[in-house]
């Protein structure tokens, strides 16, 4: 059988030098357009297929990106996935996912997995328990690009692609304070996160600034554990009472309208519930619930943008900077008066 053709072939057919055929074949400025039609010519001719292992030895560039996500399930993300491969797809790239399951030590795990080269940058949302971000800076270190997105490390010199977290918490606070709402709860996430910290931020300067009543039992941190979560939300509201709820992610509003149900709650005239979520049945729930909905679709594209212009461009820079893509409140009926 005969051997298929390799660049060395090409090369000693048109009597040319292996570098000069694999600028050609990668349409590199070098190299004169007549030259590059005569080589790109012969290669279709003769059925020539690159190696895409030979040219990771020889670039080290593997054409992939690895992406870190904390969970799947949640619809933001799924979005978010989608973003980074229209991208992606667009430059030739490939995307691995790994999921850390908000684990620290899975997320540290996987970036020592990347120490070997196996992908050419990374996008990354932290974990809902990372604080120490050593691993990542190790990483920077040895020259891998890092582009943060959603949740970030805002002390990291990088690139951040994330929504108005603080402002969107501040709205949806204010909003059920305009619906009337005077002991308003808030389902949050870490505050040990960007989005966890901002969002409880926005939801207390919105009380404070209305003059609404502010009590720390009123501000509930969840710790991504289903069952807790739920005794944690159930003793909610039967001890708290509250009149509205403003949850950081969508399964915390979930939680609420289980609870309920249980309880025999309605909504929204014995509370008013309003979710950061991107879940796409939010209008078919009952009552359809109101949401801040972000960019998901969006910060994913513009965080693998940014990625891949740091990877194709020499003299491209990633700096520290932070690029908000703004969310948007729909209110709906969960909040009505």
């Amino acid at each position: 059988m005969e051997s298929p053709v390799n660049i060395k072939k090409l090369a000693q057919l048109l009597n040319l030098s292996i570098a000069t055929v694999s600028k050609a074949l990668r349409d590199s400025h070098d190299i004169g357009q007549e030259t590059k039609e005569k080589v790109i010519a012969l290669a279709k001719e003769l059925n020539y297929q690159p190696n895409p292992h030979a040219s990771f030895l020889r670039k080290h560039n593997s054409k992939t990106i690895a992406v870190i996500i904390p969970e799947i399930a949640n619809n933001y993300f799924t979005l978010a996935i989608n973003g980074i491969e229209s991208v992606a797809d667009e430059k030739g790239y490939h995307v691995i996912i790994y999921l850390s399951h908000e684990n620290v030590d899975r997320e540290v795990a996987f970036s020592r997995h990347l120490h070997s080269g196996r992908a050419d940058g990374i996008l990354i949302s932290v974990s809902s328990t990372t604080t120490d971000y050593t691993h990542l800076h190790d990483l920077q270190k040895k020259g891998l690009p890092i582009v943060f997105f959603d949740r970030v490390c805002e002390d990291f010199n990088t690139v951040k692609v994330t929504t108005d977290d603080y402002q969107s918490g501040y709205l949806a606070t204010k909003h059920l304070i305009d619906q009337g709402c005077k002991r308003i709860a808030h389902l949050a996430i870490s505050t040990s996160i960007s989005i966890g910290n901002n969002r409880a931020k926005g939801y207390l300067q919105a009380l404070q600034d209305h003059g609404v009543m502010t009590d720390e039992s009123f501000l509930i941190e969840c710790i991504n554990n289903t069952v807790l979560d739920t005794e944690l939300i159930k003793d909610l509201f039967l001890h708290i009472k509250p009149d509205g709820i403003f949850a950081a992610v969508e399964r915390y509003a979930i939680i609420c309208y289980e609870i309920c149900e249980e309880l025999g709650l309605n909504i929204p005239q014995d509370v008013k519930i309003i979710s950061f979520s991107n879940i796409q049945t939010a209008s078919l729930l009952n009552p359809s619930m109101s949401t801040i909905t972000q960019p998901a679709f969006e910060i994913g594209r513009e965080a693998a943008t940014m990625l891949l212009k740091k990877l194709e461009k020499k003299n491209f820079e990633l700096k520290d900077e932070t690029i908000v893509i703004q969310s948007k409140l729909i209110p709906r009926k969960s909040t009505m008066m």
